[in-house]
């Protein structure tokens, strides 16, 4: 039988290497990833939606981008953070999607073990940074209503690079103390990762050692503290949205709709982060969707939800677009004359 007519079962039998014979040392080289499915056409099928997606999330986050640096209008400590957003979740898309697009064109689906670590990294930064700028804009928009004459004074040019570069560092810190865990557990055998890109539920489970301190500090630096960064966050736009029935008369729609778009954008961020973090590691039936939830969803859903709930976008949005069609059919004029 050769090496392409091996299934998962197959290589499962293959790389399963009893506990006892624990080693002290990482033997293994790569990981196999069963991804999705076996069958060939819902893999093509599960192809084309996902790169459809990661297409839409490319266009619109880069269309958010590009509106924030280029319409003055939108200079302001909001779109500031919405900007940043947005280049955060194209990096975190760009983190796994590249590679399951590919794995899903491949009979056998395998990643270095040095690329799983480091694609892990990544991850856990992009995803970091992502739940602690939540936060700032959280913060941002509480200032924008309690204090509405020093606003611009305490959100100033020098504050907002100070907030952003410190959701960097606080991705960092909280990816490296995964990744140190992680590297220093042995690796050898089995390598069959179930799952479609490299996460720690489902790195931790092939260590050939006792995983239970480990796995209690993985849980503590990612299920705890997404909890607890959820119930801030829900807490503060519950406060932010009694002041604006209560205090607000004036633009109460646009406050809504700001309020309404980012705690949908957080709700669908940390929920099924919760789901598979704040658990002891055990595999369910639901793990896989759940993940592409916060992987391939939500990245493509924050630029959607911001422009449809925020008139001044949409209307940034299209002045960029009547901008770009007039140079080009300025540019074909000059051209054919």
């Amino acid at each position: 039988m050769s090496l392409l007519d091996w299934g998962p079962q197959s290589w499962m039998q293959y790389s399963r290497v009893p506990m006892e014979q624990e080693n002290s040392t990482t033997t293994v080289k790569k990981f196999f990833l069963v991804g999705f499915t076996e069958s060939a056409m819902l893999q093509y099928i599960i192809f084309t939606t996902f790169l459809i997606i990661y297409a839409m999330t490319w266009l619109g986050n880069v269309t958010i981008i590009t509106t924030v640096i280029t319409d003055q209008q939108l200079h302001k400590p909001m779109y500031f953070l919405l900007g940043n957003l947005a280049f955060i979740d194209l990096s975190e898309s760009s983190v796994t999607l590249p590679k399951m697009l590919w794995d899903l064109l491949s009979e056998i689906k395998t990643i270095s073990f040095q690329g799983c670590i480091t694609q892990m990294f990544f991850f856990h930064f992009t995803g970091g940074a992502v739940a602690i700028l939540l936060i700032v804009m959280a913060l941002d928009r509480y200032v924008a209503l309690h204090k509405p004459l020093q606003y611009q004074n305490i959100m100033n040019h020098n504050v907002l690079l100070g907030l952003v570069a410190g959701a960097w560092v606080g991705g960092f810190v909280h990816s490296i103390v995964q990744v140190a865990l992680i590297t220093q557990l042995p690796f050898c055998g089995p390598n069959f990762l179930d799952n479609f890109y490299c996460d720690v539920p489902q790195i931790i489970k092939l260590a050939c050692t006792d995983i239970f301190v480990v796995e209690l500090l993985m849980v503590s630096n990612s299920g705890l503290l997404i909890i607890l960064i959820f119930i801030v966050l829900i807490v503060s736009y519950a406060v932010i949205l009694v002041k604006i029935r209560t205090h607000i008369t004036e633009g109460k729609h646009k406050a809504f709709s700001t309020c309404g778009a980012q705690l949908a954008v957080v709700s669908i961020h940390f929920v099924p982060c919760i789901f598979i973090y704040a658990r002891p590691f055990q595999k369910l039936v639901v793990d896989k969707a759940m993940s592409s939830l916060y992987t391939v969803i939500t990245p493509m859903l924050n630029p959607i939800i911001y422009t449809l709930r925020n008139t001044e976008m949409k209307n940034a949005i299209s002045r960029l677009l009547n901008n770009i069609f007039f140079r080009m059919r300025n540019s074909q004029l000059s051209f054919l004359s």
